[in-house]
């Protein structure tokens, strides 16, 4: 008969197919309560009388009567149908699923089978856990408030379309009205199944009660400890119950609570009952149905027995044990923890340093990690439902990380060896357990022959292992063994079998082992799951981030952060085939939970590394030079008598006393600093990567990012730029802070495996560009706008002078206190921290910046000219010709403005030169590999090369800081402004003519006092020797794109310079010659700077000994002061 009924094939599929029903009226329950989520059909107001008229009349809806509140869904039918269908069938699965569980369980009943948990394990375990899935199916279901809505609407919907309700309809409707009150119910169709459930209960006695232990007898019994008993360290882990060992408290509490109030008449008349319902009824408040919906099971059987004739006994139970569990449960949980903390701690660290224990200590493996685990699911139901108590502190764990660090730990060590595993447990199976079983079989007195053919395959299973097996990796599957097993107990369990099991005691140890061992060799990860996966966080968030919260508030906890993140990992093992909409919603929350922990972790190691990084700038600021000031001062006047210090004056301490310690129990900032960093980056060696939902999570990555947040604003930071009153830190400085901090950035790669240097690469390369990759200012950007509006600005109106001798910007002497010191920010070794810093994309956002500039000038000044056009026409062609330039010169107007913009012009050109020549002398550092071609290429690209071709060349080598002839910023800047309005030819004279403007307009220069020449700067203080870069500079470019001979043009220029400047000298009024020696040297600078002029084209049309009598003359007036 037992083969007949199929009683194992049963049991296994209805629990994994109820597993599913519940979980999706679970699903449904959230969907109908959450807004978000309800079904529109529900929310619709249209519906709203329809619902009332159904939900009131339910299960007998008269369509036909009242067909005006149900107006809408005769319009809407098919929508209504498409819309409940999912649900629809999702109620009849319940009502197929419990006509299935009755069956099966009225065969049980006939077959009158045995249970016992110690014995028949997985047949007994599989009938427990099918009554308490039916009964939680129940449960839920009755929570569900739309139920009759949704199955009604259905039900008109589908008669108004096919002229009859469906066929299912009657017995779904029954149902709902005779489980509107579920224990009532319930408690009634179990009554013929009391013997068997009881009986199956009452063989937890030898289990349950061994299990539910205080911590201090777990400690006085040194429960999982390895080093309790160094002698039998070697021996295997076995026990006659073993699969028991693991088995999860929270399952037998609430096979016990749950199996009771089905079959609660054995309370009354068994001693044994009542004894293991009582210490269920201690364990805790509530039991976790499924997902985050828990049963209270003191006010469940309180009402339940409330209604039942004889049970006031039984309720001052349950009273006197809520009251058990609110005084005691608490602390009991609370050093449960506190015992299991240590106890998984040292099993790991025995367990890593000698790997080969897990062979034989395997079971030690999963029973620390169930107990874990039923620790952390009872503080999680409990902290979510916390009731009013005097010590809420129980119910608190700052220190959960490090649990749950340890067990995940256990689990990355049992999969990283698992073939050690596999090695001892295939050697025992085959050397051993197959010897045994093969001893046990001999020793039965009874055996048909379907047992017999069973259990001989078992042994000739076994007996083909071999160790070559594992070393080839090949793929074990013991599914079949461990399904004939679980077949055999059911043949076995019934109560005329011609073999029964309870007689043989042995056999049933025997095999229980073979099946653990079996798992050791092809089901490890299951067993993991079983034992370990804390999905049940998925469901509890607020309680998941509470702990997390808790436990970075700990700095001993810190190290074990990572495993919040890792638990996330355990979601994805809980999703059913019956409900894959929950996966998606499940993903979701999964990676906002681990990105919102990876995300905390790495923000609050990133605030400590930058807290360390600022404090090592500080340190290496007092090591800058001017800090040692003071220190000099007081060297020079070492032999003067010694300055008494006075009353109350505090010496300033030198750089490096802060490494001084008399005492090194007394910790400073930087040793709680190191500390704290030393304990969060701990964390990030537990793993390099893990799944989330085939999600790869990198832990480094989301430090790597917070760290080039906080770096990128750190260094803006750090510039000082204040737009208001235009100042900004100069850019040695902030090269010396940058420095500083991407050196103590690079310790940290000693803590954790991080690429720090591409960090800090992608950073400063962020920071070459106007905006960074979050759309914020770079130093780019700050330093391109305080050049433009404060030095460039002020050296536009002559109040800062460019200085060739010293290659720099410098302020004139003014009666007004100046901002900032021009030399200190435009000097040779500050262009060049300015190039080291913003590299040459930077410099060339400067260029197009300062081009814009000049293009502006260029317009001003071809205005100029067209006004000017017929006068400056006549002066081209009668340059020679003395009075009649004269004349000429009286029509002219707005010489002075074109000689300030072109000065402006060159100032800012000459500016560009010196940033691009210190930009050439950092990349000859860094990189002179590549200048070497990049410098050949510019001097032997072939004079007949395409215009286009030399313009790219020179771009090139223009972007690497090299002087071309041709400037193609300027060039692709003038460019721009062409329009269609004007043609080539019209350009080409305004440029020829722009010259002649500039030509005839520089003996106007010796009128101005500032004209005058400085030998020790090297240039006028109004700077009008940068006029020598403009004029050549914007001749060559405006030429150049207009394909014309560069040469002729620029010594025609030469020319009529030259005759107005001798028609200069030809002046005897002191006033007008003031300056003239010094306006001649322009000529020179002119020459100097060109490179298509010469010094014989310059003889030509002006004498050599005017140039040198202009040097003699204005040298002569250079005041010499010696030091």
């Amino acid at each position: 008969m037992a083969y007949e009924q199929k009683l194992a094939e049963k049991l296994t599929i209805l629990t994994e197919r109820g597993r599913g029903v519940l979980i999706r009226m679970n699903y449904i329950k959230k969907c109908c309560a959450d807004p978000k989520q309800r079904p529109s059909i529900l929310t619709d107001k249209a519906m709203e009388p329809a619902i009332k008229y159904i939900n009131k009349k339910f299960p007998n809806i008269d369509f036909r009567g009242n067909i005006q509140n149900l107006t809408n869904i005769q319009r809407q039918k098919s929508d209504v149908m498409k819309a409940t269908s999912s649900y629809y069938d999702s109620f009849l699965d319940v009502i197929e699923f419990r006509d299935h569980v009755y069956e099966l369980l009225n065969t049980i009943d006939a077959c009158q089978c045995f249970f016992d948990i110690t014995t028949n394990f997985d047949f007994t375990k599989n009938y427990l856990d099918l009554i308490v899935t039916y009964t939680s199916v129940i449960i839920m279901l009755s929570r569900i408030d739309d139920k009759k809505a949704l199955v009604g609407m259905f039900n008109c919907a589908h008669e108004m379309t096919n002229g009859c309700g469906d066929s299912s309809y009657p017995r779904l409707g029954q149902m709902f009205l005779e489980y509107e009150h579920p224990w009532k119910k319930i408690t009634e169709e179990f009554c013929p199944h009391t013997r068997s459930v009881t009986a199956a209960l009452l063989s937890l006695k030898n289990v349950y009660p061994r299990r539910n232990l205080p911590a201090e007898q777990w400690r006085s019994a040194q429960l999982l400890s390895l080093l309790s008993a160094p002698a039998t360290m070697l021996e295997s882990a076995c026990c006659d119950t073993i699969a028991c060992e693991y088995l999860s408290m929270e399952t037998m509490e609430r096979w016990l609570i749950i199996g009771f109030l089905l079959c609660h008449s054995s309370l009354n008349s068994n001693q044994g009952s009542q004894e293991l319902w009582k210490m269920a009824l201690r364990s805790g408040l509530y039991l976790t149905l499924t997902r985050d919906e828990v049963l209270n099971i003191h006010k469940v059987s309180e009402d339940l027995f409330d209604s039942i004739k004889g049970y006031n006994k039984r309720v001052a139970d349950i009273k006197e044990c809520r009251e058990h569990v609110l005084v005691h449960c608490g602390a009991m949980h609370r050093e449960r923890r506190q015992f299991l903390r240590g106890a998984i701690k040292e099993l790991f660290n025995v367990l890593e340093d000698e790997p080969g224990l897990l062979g034989p200590k395997a079971l030690f493996v999963f029973m620390a990690l169930s107990f874990s685990r039923d620790e952390v699911l009872w503080l999680v139901r409990h902290s979510e439902n916390m009731p009013k108590l005097k010590t809420p502190e129980d119910y608190i764990d700052n220190q959960m990380a490090e649990l749950l660090f340890y067990m995940e730990k256990l689990n990355g060590l049992m999969r990283n060896c698992n073939q050690v595993i596999q090695r001892f447990h295939v050697q025992y199976l085959a050397r051993f357990d197959a010897l045994v079983l093969n001893d046990t079989i001999q020793n039965m007195y009874v055996c048909p022959e379907e047992e017999s053919v069973l259990m001989s395959s078992f042994v000739s299973t076994l007996s083909a292992l071999s160790v070559t097996q594992v070393d080839n990796k090949e793929e074990f599957d013991f599914r079949g063994l461990r399904l004939d097993w679980l077949r055999l107990q059911a043949y076995t369990s019934v109560n005329k079998a011609p073999l029964l099991l309870k007689d043989y005691p042995d056999l049933a140890r025997v095999m229980n082992v073979i099946q653990f061992h079996t798992k050791m060799m092809d089901n490890v990860e299951e067993l993991l799951q079983e034992t370990s996966e804390l999905s049940i966080f998925c469901f509890y968030p607020r309680v998941f981030e509470k702990m997390f919260n808790q436990s970075m508030e700990e700095v001993s906890m810190k190290r074990h952060l990572m495993s919040f993140p890792l638990v996330c990992s355990h979601f994805s093992h809980c999703g059913h085939s019956l409900c894959p909409e929950e996966i998606e919603e499940m993903e979701k929350r999964s990676l906002r939970l681990t990105v919102t922990f990876l995300e905390q972790i790495a923000k609050q190691t990133g605030s400590v590394v930058i807290e360390i990084c600022a404090e090592q700038c500080k340190l290496n600021d007092q090591l800058l030079p001017w800090h040692c000031a003071e220190t000099i001062s007081a060297a020079r006047h070492r032999k003067q008598k010694k300055m008494v210090p006075k009353k109350g004056e505090v010496q300033k301490e030198k750089p490096g006393a802060e490494s001084l310690r008399k005492d090194r129990t007394v910790a400073t900032n930087f040793d709680r600093m190191h500390l704290t960093l030393t304990e969060l980056c701990s964390s990030y060696s537990f793993c390099r990567d893990f799944i989330v939902f085939d999600h790869i999570v990198v832990p480094a990555e989301f430090l790597l990012s917070h760290l080039e947040t906080y770096l990128s604003e750190i260094i803006v930071r750090m510039a000082n730029y204040n737009q208001t009153t235009q100042e900004i830190a100069r850019p040695s400085d902030l090269l010396a802070g940058i420095r500083a901090y991407t050196a103590t950035l690079h310790s940290v790669s000693s803590y954790v495996n991080m690429d720090i240097t591409r960090l800090v690469k992608s950073v400063l390369l962020q920071q070459t560009q106007p905006l960074d990759s979050r759309g914020r200012q770079t130093i780019t950007t700050l330093y391109t706008n305080w050049f433009l509006q404060s030095l460039l600005r002020q050296a536009s109106s002559s109040l800062i002078v460019h200085c060739p001798a010293m290659q720099c910007f410098i302020n004139q002497p003014t009666d007004n206190e100046t901002s900032f010191r021009a030399e200190e920010f435009s000097d040779i070794s500050e262009l060049q921290a300015l190039a080291e810093l913003i590299g040459p994309y930077g410099l060339k956002f400067i260029s197009e910046n300062l081009m814009w500039h000049i293009i502006s000038q260029v317009s001003e000044l071809k205005k100029l000219v067209i006004e000017n056009m017929d006068t400056l026409v006549q002066m081209r062609s009668n340059f020679d010709k003395p009075e009649e330039m004269a004349n000429l010169r009286k029509r002219l107007t707005g010489g002075e403005n074109v000689l300030k913009r072109m000065t402006i012009i060159g100032v800012i050109l000459s500016f560009k030169s010196m940033a691009q020549n210190c930009l050439k002398d950092i990349l000859e550092k860094h990189c002179p590999y590549l200048m070497g071609p990049i410098t050949h290429l510019r001097d032997f690209s072939p004079p007949e090369a395409d215009k286009k071709e030399t313009l790219s060349i020179f771009e090139l080598a223009s972007a690497a800081g090299l002087t071309c002839n041709i400037d193609p910023a300027l060039v692709a800047a003038i460019s721009s402004m062409h329009t269609e309005n004007t043609s080539i030819d019209e350009e080409y004279k305004l440029s020829c003519l722009l010259l002649v403007y500039v030509a005839v307009s520089l003996p106007t220069l010796a009128l101005d006092n500032n004209s005058s020449y400085s030998r020790e700067h090297g240039g006028h203080n109004n700077n009008i020797h940068c006029l020598a870069t403009a004029i050549n500079q914007l001749a060559v470019a405006m030429f150049t794109i207009q394909n014309k001979n560069i040469e002729h043009h620029l010594k025609e220029f030469l020319l009529i310079a030259s005759s107005t400047l001798l028609q200069l000298g030809q002046n005897v009024e002191r006033v007008e010659v003031k300056n003239r020696e010094s306006v001649y040297l322009l000529l020179h600078m002119i020459v100097e700077e060109s490179s298509f002029l010469t010094q014989d084209m310059l003889e030509s049309c002006f004498p050599y000994v005017l140039l040198r009598n202009a040097y003699r003359e204005v040298y002569r007036s250079f005041i010499i002061t010696l030091g």
